[in-house]
């Protein structure tokens, strides 16, 4: 089942990559959170005038953007993000080493000020379209989230449904999110190779909202402008 989608510019040049997750009944999602399910509520095939389908999800549920008040009592909802976190340029990293991303491995990329990034990682190798939950996934370190925060990095996403592993991961999300480091988690890197690119993430506009789903698309900085 393909999870991705390339979408071609009408006015030629570089196609967008749609690096979302596509939501499906019964997804894989984090051990404690709701199911996601998705099913028929009005069917024509059944008299119905129109389908219609039931949709329940928790917020945190396939490609997503974190909100400060998910881990920090009073903190921003997801509404009130900046937008600039989440649109313009953004760089990915390829990253073999874990589980842990840690500072050293980061530092070899030399991250600066104000960048986005979206860490590549051994996670794109598991399949989006089953439901097992993967608790060996790699994630960004405390150690290594420290890092980003000190180096200025405005936005960090990752390939799979945490950018912290199980064990710290209320201490890596509250580093970044106090901070105002933006979290995208659980996107779709598969097609997408190292370099630079442009990005459009679109959160669902909940009001007050701890997180919400997301469209992200990519871009190659390299393939914009040629004919």
């Amino acid at each position: 089942m393909p999870t991705h989608s390339t979408l071609e510019t009408k006015a030629g040049g570089a196609p967008w990559v749609d690096v979302t997750v596509p939501v499906r009944d019964g997804m894989v999602h984090w051990p404690d959170n709701p199911p996601i399910e998705v099913r028929p509520y009005l069917a024509m095939a059944k008299g119905d005038a129109a389908n219609v389908s039931h949709l329940s999800l928790g917020v945190h549920s396939g490609t997503h953007v974190d909100a400060p008040v998910h881990f920090i009592a009073g903190g921003m909802g997801v509404d009130a993000l900046p937008i600039d976190r989440l649109l313009g340029d953004v760089r990915v990293l390829e990253l073999s080493s874990g589980p842990a991303i840690t500072a050293d491995a980061l530092r070899v990329h030399a991250p600066r000020q104000g960048e986005r990034l979206l860490l590549k990682t051994r996670n794109s190798s598991h399949r989006w379209d089953t439901s097992a939950f993967q608790p060996g996934f790699t994630y960004l370190s405390s150690g290594g989230a420290r890092y980003l925060v000190d180096v200025g990095v405005r936005t960090v996403g990752i390939d799979y449904l945490s950018i912290a592993g199980m064990d710290e991961g209320v201490e890596t999300h509250r580093l970044l999110l106090d901070a105002g480091v933006c979290i995208i988690e659980g996107l779709d890197l598969t097609r997408v190779e190292p370099g630079d690119w442009e990005m459009v993430c679109l959160p669902l506009r909940l009001k007050d909202g701890d997180g919400a789903p997301a469209r992200v698309l990519l871009r190659s900085r390299e393939e914009v402008g040629r004919p």
